[in-house]
């Protein structure tokens, strides 16, 4: 089980020779939310309102395959 889960947007990807890195923030709207909480932004914005994460990927396979603009769950599980 995580102990937490961020929700985060790929804010930019910033290509080199061989490797891309991704750029992530947590996700946020210029615009209000719903008031019935109805947007699920919302909930991890609330929670989580300011975050950011590069990583660095290097796997021929999955170079290309992260967009900006697209979102995923980050779950952060204690390693032993």
């Amino acid at each position: 089980m995580s102990a937490m889960r961020a929700k985060m947007v790929i804010e930019r990807v910033e290509k080199l020779e061989n490797v891309e890195i991704l750029h992530f923030r947590a996700v946020s709207k210029s615009t209000s939310y719903p008031p019935d909480s109805s947007d699920e932004d919302n909930t991890y914005a609330k929670f989580s309102p300011m975050g950011s994460l590069s990583l660095t990927v290097a796997n021929p396979n999955l170079i290309g395959k992260f967009l900006p603009g697209e979102k995923y769950y980050l779950d952060f599980t204690k390693a032993e």
